[in-house]
């Protein structure tokens, strides 16, 4: 669950009308024919995702601004392992110089990354250094910024877009299709292709694991490995230093496979990579390159055009999007990975009692055989790329891979969750006074008892497994709004197998009440989220359904109180109707599912403003000392 700036997965962005660029606005004000060239020419300057007509940068935040934003009230840090870790000092020494080659892997991501998000990142990146330089002080400001959300454009927590540079906006493809590439002319040159037989082609365009560029009236796409091949091969070179020197041979040959993966274009091995990946339980390190797709906004849009979509269903085509790219680093925590694993013998439990189970085909076997689940709790030395960019939130656990990938598809292969230590942890005095400060504005002080920060991470842990529950596949036709779903399905099968679990044994009546009461507080949010927060919109349909309910509710003075006894019951309800949309695997369906319950009321925006009288943060940023270090050896 998550303490509002903190997602549970892997991780936005905006109405395109309000963030005119320069060329824009000139436009407005010319003749019908000026009008007409000037708009031309600025979609000339983003074709193939290349900024052509801006020789230089402005900065956008005034400095006043960026004091503000820099300020440690407003940007929240979380810290990585130091140097003098034990976690460190007492890896063999093996271990030690690997963990230093799958660092220099890991920042290549970095920078592979930044490109697939948006193709000013880099410039602008270039830019600020050059700026800093000659002394000036607002581009180091800004540069804190860019470095904490790792890109020139990010929602903070309060669903603002932040523009670091002016004129430069977030696209929906991101960077992975050209800037000037709008949603109708995309669904016709799909469409176009197609009816002229490349299908191959289109496939290709539609699949998770290529950056698309013009080519003609055409577009063509490039697959990572060969449009990042350099820095791909870097890593490869480095993973495969780190199998020489690690002591545990598992770990050794799962680096060897993800080596070879970036070395060829060739999905199939990433899914052999992944197999691997996914049954490593008892190794000393941590290593992933994540992937996930929930930032790609275009995509996933052709289903809402009728004749596409027909056209993709006779071509068997399934439209995946964009996988964006991160790194993480780390060493397995023996004492909490021990605490999380007794979980995996109630996963087959949990399967048996999720919703219609007859009717579809899910991750873990209700018979009570191998669930094909690893799972490790993870102190982490470098989160980077889309894992470690702060924008509003980051990443508190991952179950991976997805659906979509090879390893489950092709291979029957399993799933392995990895949990943060450092981004979930609260260890500091002010931080735990933040808390008590937040509980007293908006929480019902005769629930106050029951609210346990360990809590949280409980519910998580039920969340990630939730992930390996429900329909396997199917979900494609949901569109743009399949992230949200699933993830509203994860949450609530952890709050709906609370009774299960507590009878079974795996809970006590009390930690069921914490978890419940801490769910319930910690959803609450500091401002109405876009529609592309999957994790945030969930929130808020939650929210909605349970007051609907009468399991929650908000007073007029923005307090929270629970109903504990009304919330599972609930929980399972909002569940079967989640998997019903699921199994149905319908566009229409699953928007409406969404908006009838993405409803923000009076009482969560007065809630809202209680929680930002107490709460400044707008952004957050990780520091990664050990990690500094070791790229300095």
């Amino acid at each position: 669950m998550n303490i509002n700036p903190i997602n549970h997965t892997s991780t936005y962005y905006v109405n395109m009308k309000n963030n005119k660029n320069q060329s824009e606005i000139k436009a407005d004000n010319c003749p019908n024919e000026e009008n007409k060239l000037v708009k031309e020419l600025d979609k000339m300057s983003m074709m193939n995702n290349v900024n052509i007509g801006k020789k230089d940068y402005e900065l956008n935040l005034s400095h006043e601004e960026l004091e503000k934003r820099t300020h440690k009230d407003y940007l929240t840090t979380k810290k990585m392992l130091a140097p003098d870790a034990p976690e460190y000092l007492e890896l063999a020494d093996g271990d030690k110089e690997a963990l230093k080659h799958l660092v220099k892997a890991a920042v290549v991501l970095d920078n592979v990354n930044m490109q697939l998000d948006n193709p000013n990142n880099l410039p602008f990146k270039e830019y600020l250094e050059k700026e800093i330089e000659k002394g000036n002080e607002d581009a180091k400001l800004t540069k804190i910024l860019f470095d904490a959300q790792k890109g020139v454009c990010s929602l903070d927590r309060e669903s603002n877009m932040i523009e670091l540079a002016k004129g430069v906006s977030m696209r929906p493809g991101k960077g992975v299709y050209p800037q000037d590439l709008e949603k109708e002319e995309f669904h016709q040159i799909l469409i176009n292709m197609l009816k002229e037989g490349k299908v191959d082609e289109v496939a290709k365009i539609l699949n998770q694991r290529s950056v698309v560029e013009r080519a003609g009236n055409e577009l063509v796409a490039t697959d990572y490995v060969d449009k990042f091949r350099d820095d791909f091969a870097y890593m490869a070179s480095e993973l495969e230093k780190a199998s020489e020197v690690s002591t545990n041979e598992d770990f050794n040959e799962f680096l060897r496979l993800q080596a070879k993966a970036l070395r060829t274009a060739d999905p199939m091995l990433d899914a052999y990579a992944d197999k691997k990946w996914a049954t490593l339980q008892d190794t000393p390190l941590e290593f992933t390159i994540t992937r996930e797709n929930y930032s790609d906004e275009l995509t996933e849009t052709v289903v809402e055009n009728p004749e596409l979509k027909k056209l993709l269903d006779e071509n068997g085509i399934v439209p995946t999007a964009k996988d964006f790219l991160g790194g993480r680093v780390g060493i397995v925590n023996k004492k909490g990975t021990d605490a999380i694993l007794n979980v995996k013998k109630f996963l087959p439990l949990m399967a048996q009692n999720m919703p219609f189970k007859d009717d579809y085909i899910q991750n873990i076997n209700p018979d009570g055989q191998d669930s094909k689940q690893t799972m490790v709790d993870a102190d982490l030395v470098a989160v980077t790329g889309d894992v470690g960019e702060f924008r509003a939130g980051i990443t508190l656990a991952e179950n991976l891979p997805n659906d979509d990938k090879l390893s489950i598809k092709e291979l029957d292969g399993g799933r392995r969750n990895v949990y943060h230590r450092q981004i979930r942890l609260i260890t500091s005095d002010d931080a735990r006074e933040k808390m008590r400060k937040r509980l007293n504005a908006t929480l019902n002080p005769e629930l106050h008892k029951y609210y346990n920060d360990e809590a949280d991470h409980w519910f998580t842990v039920g969340h990630e497994n939730g992930h390996s529950l429900g329909p396997k596949s199917g979900t494609e036709g949901l569109g743009k709004y399949k992230s949200i779903i699933e993830e509203n399905k994860a949450d609530m099968i952890s709050l709906a197998m609370l009774d299960v679990l507590t009878e079974a044994g795996m809970y006590t009546p009390e930690q069921r009440e914490q978890i419940i009461v801490t769910y319930a507080t910690d959803n609450m949010m500091t401002s109405k989220p876009t529609m592309s927060q999957a994790h945030r919109v969930r929130s808020v349909m939650q929210n909605y359904y349970f007051i609907k309910e009468g399991a929650m509710e908000i007073s007029k003075d923005g307090v929270l109180n629970v109903n504990i006894d009304k919330m599972v019951p609930t929980a399972r309800k909002m569940l079967e109707e989640i998997i019903q949309v699921q199994m149905k695997g319908d566009f229409s369906k699953g928007e409406k599912y969404v908006t009838d319950y993405f409803v923000w009321t009076p009482e969560m925006e007065k809630m809202a403003e209680n929680i930002k009288k107490v709460s400044k943060t707008l952004n957050g940023r990780v520091e990664s000392p050990l990690a500094d270090k070791l790229l300095n050896e």
